[in-house]
């Protein structure tokens, strides 16, 4: 009888070799174009498909009567559903092609908005529906919506709207039961949003965000249209914000005179902050206020892991707050009532729950268990963190996960660098990083390079403008690290990455092209220039403020200089590349011309094209498609069997 591991060894060596011999031709299944990617071979496709069968369920709003509406998924996309009841069954609510992840209740009511898009474009649509199904749109056809703020009484709702092209955010107001009555409040400039509303209605709290370490924060008196500043006039990275003592003043975020974002409460009138966490070693990345505005519940970054302090607003005296599983946090919001946390909670090896603390027995309790689609609990992998040091003597953070079982020899390694840049790296469920441990047998190392958030303001503005590349020397500085581990192998090194992340796939590609086997780029920018100039224009200021701005002939001659498309020459080894055709942020002309420049000097490159999705893989189906064929590339260059 010959085995399994036999016919999928064989069936892949057969279509790998293929793909030596000649490049595939181009073909379509479903919404997915490969073009130059060979098909995957049945048996891994059955192989991977229980990573993506397994789903998470993340915590969106409280109900009036004590049920949660939760997103998860049941069919190919993300849904809204409510659950009643610890362990009570998940009821779906929305039904739709698209993913709908976000769903926040009208205050009072059991009506519930959520935001909607069509194929990945990110023009935000937002609806109004009830428990039974009937909806109402309530934003303007043409525009793109976000930051939707409610009243406490329900009776008023605010959000930003941007129109295509423009790169100023206006902010609206409307009557809910009455989409009608929408009207526009302040004709904003730059990417503004709301972040509260007083209680009577006549005050928002309003922020224009630059970048992440430059926040400006706004009282808008709703009658008059005027703003008035509130905070010190120097650059402060804000993040959120809340009335607190009757409207007095404003709880927010703040990293003023800090490395770390903390709690502080700026008096309106007198402009007077005060400090709830002085000397913060850990930054806070989220919070939500208790609905008689004596609590704050705080989301605390300690070493990519999440923590739920409780603070009182008053004195700023941590409170008893609940003792979380090792993870990171998803969801957090009090109950109408104030005597309940809503949270949800994902971990390495759990896909993530939702879970509800009830501030009053300290007593922490499971909603949901969410399935792990046929994946074996015990061959999950949690992560180890270390540091390695680089080429300016930093010590850069990073996790690695290793294969509980591994063949004799050497492991196989791949590296995926974030997005963002502003982003983070953090140990929750992740089943692609899963897959490359179980079906490589590959060692998963995922770093988080200067201009990682989650470890200080200096960190993150390491890499910025002239400063980009000393990001992509930290990689080289782990190629380093690699090779000096006994049970890891250099000469199979892969790197993967995505948005900002597939830039640093490509920079690695072009500048240490000799230590890599092999890189996946998925909607990665390939020229600054050009992917600034095509980014969608409500993107667009914002990005030159973290990169740089193209205008500035000394900004352009660095960025001709770091361009990845001006050096491809050096990019000899095999790359896999990505795209969502509908992507607004990093347009798929970014992914074309790369993969172009790449294929007519003879670099061998599969090229797949999702027809349906944006910034991301959204649709379960177009996940199992594109991940699958990442694991036949991987197997290629990694010379695994």
């Amino acid at each position: 009888m010959i085995s399994r591991a036999l016919l999928f060894g064989t069936a892949l060596a057969l279509a790998l070799g293929s793909a030596s011999l000649a490049q595939p031709a181009k073909r379509e299944v479903g919404n997915i174009v490969y073009d130059g990617a060979p098909a995957t071979p049945p048996a891994l496709q059955a192989a991977i498909a229980p990573y993506y069968n397994a789903r998470s369920a993340v915590f969106e709003d409280w109900l009036p009567d004590g049920s949660m509406l939760i997103a998860t998924r049941f069919g190919d996309t993300n849904q809204i559903h409510r659950v009643t009841a610890p362990g009570a069954a998940r009821t779906q609510l929305t039904f739709f092609n698209e993913p709908i992840s976000v769903a926040q209740v009208r205050p009072g009511t059991s009506t519930y908005l959520y935001p909607r898009d069509v194929g990945g474009a990110e023009y935000y649509q937002a609806y109004l529906r009830d428990l039974a199904g009937a909806e109402t749109q309530l934003t303007a056809p043409g525009t793109r919506n976000q930051a939707f703020v409610f009243t406490r009484d329900g009776k008023s709702v605010a959000w930003a709207q941007v129109t295509p092209g423009d790169p100023n955010y206006d902010i609206v107001l409307a009557d809910p039961s009455n989409p009608a009555s929408r009207r526009t409040v302040l004709e904003g400039t730059g990417s503004m949003s709301p972040q509260d509303i007083t209680a009577d209605g006549k005050t928002i709290l309003v922020s224009r965000y630059y970048s992440s370490t430059q926040v400006e924060l706004f009282t808008l008196d709703v009658a008059s249209g005027k703003l008035t500043q509130i905070g010190p006039k120097r650059k402060v990275g804000y993040q959120g914000g809340a009335f607190v003592d009757g409207g007095a003043a404003v709880l927010t975020l703040s990293d003023d005179g800090a490395e770390h974002t903390r709690p502080v409460v700026i008096d309106l009138k007198s402009g007077k902050v005060r400090d709830l966490e002085p000397g913060a070693k850990w930054g806070s990345e989220n919070f939500d206020l208790s609905p008689d505005g004596k609590t704050v519940a705080l989301w605390v970054n300690e070493e990519g892991y999440s923590t739920l302090v409780l603070r009182d607003v008053a004195s700023g005296k941590v409170l008893p707050g609940p003792k979380l599983p090792q993870g990171v946090l998803t969801g957090a919001k009090f109950s109408p009532d104030g005597s309940k946390i809503g949270l949800s909670l994902s971990t390495s090896t759990s896909s993530g729950d939702v879970w509800s603390y009830d501030l009053k027995s300290g007593q922490l309790v499971r909603w949901t268990e969410s399935e792990l689609g046929g994946l074996d609990p015990a061959r999950l992998v949690e992560p180890q963190l270390f540091r390695y040091p680089t080429f300016d003597d930093r010590q850069i953070p990073a996790f690695i996960y290793r294969p509980k079982s591994a063949k004799p020899g050497k492991l196989p390694v791949v590296i995926q660098i974030h997005g963002g840049p502003e982003g983070q790296e953090q140990p929750n469920f992740n089943p692609r990083r899963q897959s490359w441990v179980n079906e490589l047998g590959a060692a998963v190392i995922i770093p988080n390079v200067r201009g990682s958030s989650g470890y200080g303001r200096t960190y993150l503005g390491l890499d910025n403008a002239e400063k980009r590349e000393d990001s992509v020397k930290d990689i080289g500085a782990l190629l380093d690290w690699v090779a000096k581990q006994p049970d890891l192998d250099a000469s199979r090194v892969a790197v993967v990455g995505q948005s900002y992340g597939g830039y640093m796939v490509l920079a690695v590609a072009g500048h240490y092209n000799d230590r890599i086997a092999g890189a996946i780029d998925l909607y990665g920018i390939s020229d600054w220039v050009t992917f600034l100039q095509n980014t969608e224009g409500y993107r667009r200021d914002n990005r030159r403020a973290e990169y740089g701005d193209e205008r500035d002939p000394k900004m352009r001659a660095v960025f001709d200089r770091i361009a990845p498309i001006r050096m491809s020459d050096r990019m000899k080894k095999p790359m896999m590349v990505f795209q969502g055709a509908n992507d607004p942020r990093v347009p798929r002309t970014e992914s074309e011309q790369m993969v172009a420049k790449l294929r007519a000097q003879g670099t061998e490159v599969w090229y797949v094209l999702a027809k349906d999705e944006g910034h991301g893989i959204s649709k379960k189906a177009n996940q199992e498609a594109v991940r699958a064929t990442e694991l036949v590339f991987l197997k290629k260059v990694l010379g695994v069997e």
